[in-house]
């Protein structure tokens, strides 16, 4: 066997490449999907280095403190089939710290909190007809098992949807819940979006019970991290924090990584994990055609407030809202599912995201703002809550958070592989099958390793 034959046996099997073939990376984003493309190339011997341009670990995934409790500072649930994020977590020596919980789901309707955690009160939902609710179940059921994704790319996610639950049904229960998470831009959406989103909530129902199994880390995602940093240093890594990455281009012997700073370092290759838009813009020497796709992905933000409160607002970890008048998507309670009294100082934690474009009046409101809109609906939403429970009150902003899956968006994707020798381009904008959670970031991380050691 010669040696590129004998290189690309031990790349197939996952092991540590041959020496000659070890190069030294640079990867530019520490988030999850960051870090885990770090880890598979410090596995297979190679030297890493991660540029963060925080002064912490994550990203969208990132820890932080509001009021006395530090927890996630946006929400997240790990599911019983989220095969690739558990075997991370086994890998990390994190899985026997997973606890598991049953949530119930609810949906603030015409003014009134309902609930929708099982069959018989999905059926008692007034919004809907009997014969509304047996088309929208149909949908739900039968767009969990649909395996061909590719040809609901072709289609409008109006369409699809009209044609299988009804338009009554569709103006009524699944208009507000994707004008919430997409804005003006369901319109451009095909409808592979809403049948990975309904798959992955199919699959986070038990066989048998056929209830929500929601998991999570004890010490949440700040545990989840600090873990990965530990096990990355140990496998001779470095993290650079604080560390804003201005541009990547070519050098004389590889790539060159200069930062805000304008101090510089060279690698053999480098692998960019920021959006696409920054990406576009981070890379020099992309041509007219390479820089395109990634200018062409459109993308939703976000305005994500974490509030932290003398008691529970509901039962409910998750509040679907079709009142456009509340001022944001949801209410996560992330407390029905987290033991409070051992992770959160005995307090309820409450997230209230709003899904934004550039556009949106929300984006530049000042916290103050927020606060006073934000509250002010729970107020109205909640008869039993008052302004004096709020404890603590914090905004998280991010200006490029998902995607939005448009019409044959597969068709369209920004290359991995750059025409600059040496650089490589992999973020959420290559989840083509999918929705943006910890497991598809993983998962795509995975994938993506094998294409940067070709």
């Amino acid at each position: 066997m010669n040696d590129s034959s004998s290189q690309a046996a031990a790349v197939a099997r996952g092991g540590p490449v041959p020496a000659g073939a070890r190069r030294s990376w640079a990867v530019v984003g520490g988030g999850m999907l960051g870090l885990t493309l770090a880890l598979r190339l410090v596995q297979r011997g190679h030297s890493v280095t991660v540029f963060e341009g925080a002064e912490s670990l994550g990203g969208l995934a990132s820890a932080w403190q509001v009021g006395d409790v530090t927890w996630d500072r946006h929400y997240h649930v790990t599911l019983g089939s989220d095969a690739h994020m558990l075997s991370l977590l086994a890998e990390l020596g994190l899985d026997g710290d997973l606890e598991w919980g049953q949530t119930r789901t609810g949906v603030y309707a015409d003014g009134t909190l309902h609930s929708v955690s099982d069959v018989v009160e999905f059926l008692r939902f007034p919004p809907l007809s009997p014969l509304d609710k047996v088309r929208l179940g149909a949908t739900i059921l039968y767009g969990a098992k649909i395996t061909n994704w590719r040809r609901l790319e072709q289609l409008s996610v109006e369409r699809w949807l009209t044609r299988w639950s009804g338009s009554r049904t569709f103006r009524t229960f699944w208009l507000p819940l994707l004008r919430s998470k997409l804005g003006d831009h369901y319109r451009i959406t095909s409808a592979a979006f809403i049948w990975a989103t309904t798959r992955r909530l199919y699959a986070a129902r038990s066989a048998g019970m056929k209830v929500e199994r929601f998991g999570y880390v004890g010490g949440g995602y700040a545990r989840v991290l600090a873990r990965f940093g530990e096990v990355l240093r140990s496998h001779g890594a470095k993290l650079e924090l604080g560390a804003r990455v201005a541009s990547v281009g070519g050098a004389a012997d590889g790539v060159r990584v200069r930062l805000s700073d304008d101090v510089t370092h060279d690698f053999d290759r480098v692998v960019v994990t920021t959006a696409s838009p920054v990406t576009a813009k981070l890379v020099e020497g992309l041509g007219e055609q390479e820089r395109r796709p990634h200018e062409g992905v459109r993308y939703q933000g976000i305005v994500c407030a974490s509030v932290l409160l003398r008691r529970p607002l509901a039962e409910f970890y998750v509040t679907n809202i079709t009142d456009d008048w509340v001022p944001f998507t949801a209410v996560i309670e992330m407390s029905t599912l987290v033991d409070a009294d051992r992770h959160l100082g005995g307090h309820a934690l409450v997230y209230l995201p709003r899904y934004t474009a550039p556009s949106d009046a929300v984006t530049t409101a000042s916290d103050d703002e927020i606060r006073a809109s934000f509250v002010a609906a729970l107020e109205r939403m909640y008869p039993a809550f008052s302004p004096d429970d709020v404890l603590a009150f914090r905004v998280s902003r991010v200006r490029y958070v998902f995607p939005i899956p448009t019409i044959n968006y597969s068709q369209r994707l920004p290359g991995v592989q750059t025409s600059v020798p040496g650089v490589f381009a992999v973020n959420s904008a290559h989840i083509v099958n999918g929705t943006l959670n910890v497991n598809e970031t993983v998962q795509l991380a995975n994938r993506a390793v094998e294409v940067l050691e070709r």
